[in-house]
């Protein structure tokens, strides 16, 4: 049995897939984005997380062959990567796992494992590719001078531009109304007072408003389609940069696909396609990310399992 661990932003999701590739159980629990309240949450989320889901499969946690934990914030502070790789152990009472990147389980989902570059735009961005045995990671630079393109990344733009929307310096739009019934606001100064006071800038909380931008941008609103638009074209960056790093052939038709939240906005994933600068080909995510850390931690075990054969028994009664 193959445990597959995926810590987004805003929850951790969970799953067991077995031998042949059935998936038999899932689980969700709050995310493991530990840098705001601190690397003391993980380890009991994992641990509640396991327990779900082998409760669930009617397993002990000692039958679990092997795991991938994709972790967010994983390899950002070199000193706490000891630390995260010796949690699981506690908990599975073994070394037959592997942690990394939560990047790696977008990736393995989305392309099945295969060569070729995944990019990741939920609560953060970031991109991870592999070729030829050559693996590379950009973006994921945190909210505060990074993740361009991500939910966290859309909405504070989206703040921006409603607040020049109120002051007269932009034209007033869509955007103006949405935002004001979204925080719940009497007067649009208390716009601070929520986001600063209430929310203490808490990244989540703060990424979901990139829903508004969306609606906004949908219901004709020039300045939120506008930062759609920079969306797609900052994360089709990324897989610009990542063919060259990589080193693809510049005959190759090089595999892309994507992950989170914000590809589910059609303005921003037409920005993405029309801006990739080179031959790709896109496709649709085959799998999710922790169907896919699932499928990665088959692979490290030396048992690869093809990935339609996972998605079609996912989908299977």
């Amino acid at each position: 049995m193959f445990l597959g661990v995926d810590g987004g932003g805003t929850k951790t999701a969970f799953c067991l897939v077995d031998l042949d590739g059935r998936v038999v159980a899932e689980a969700r629990t709050a995310s493991v984005y530990y840098l705001s309240d601190g690397i003391g949450i993980v380890e009991p989320l994992l641990r509640q997380g396991i327990g779900e889901v082998c409760a669930t499969a009617g397993i002990a946690v000692a039958d679990i062959t092997h795991a991938f934990f994709g972790l967010p914030a994983y390899g950002e502070i070199s000193g706490d990567v000891p630390v995260l790789d010796a949690l699981p152990a506690k908990i599975l009472g073994g070394a037959h796992y592997r942690c990394g990147n939560d990047m790696i389980c977008g990736w393995a989902g989305s392309l099945g494992g295969i060569d070729g570059i995944n990019v990741v735009a939920g609560t953060g961005s970031i991109a991870y590719g592999e070729h030829d045995g050559r693996q590379w990671r950009g973006g994921g630079w945190s909210e505060l001078f990074g993740d361009e393109g991500s939910g966290y990344w859309v909405a504070v733009n989206g703040l921006n531009a409603f607040s020049r929307m109120v002051d007269g310096r932009l034209p007033a739009g869509p955007l103006v109304g949405e935002m004001r019934n979204a925080l719940g606001l009497v007067a649009d100064f208390d716009a601070i007072d929520v986001v600063v006071n209430r929310w203490h800038g808490d990244r989540g909380k703060i990424a979901n408003l990139s829903k508004v931008v969306v609606a906004a941008a949908d219901a004709g609103d020039i300045a939120a389609a506008g930062i759609l638009g920079r969306a797609g074209r900052e994360l089709a960056l990324l897989v610009n940069v990542g063919r060259a790093a990589l080193e693809f052939p510049a005959s190759h038709r090089v595999p892309v696909s994507h992950s989170g939240g914000m590809f589910g906005s059609a303005q921003v994933l037409a920005s993405f396609r029309e801006s990739l600068t080179l031959d790709f080909d896109l496709r649709a995510p085959l799998l999710e990310p922790h169907i896919g850390a699932a499928l990665h931690a088959a692979r490290l075990h030396g048992h690869p399992l093809r990935a339609e054969h996972i998605s079609s028994a996912a989908l299977s009664p």
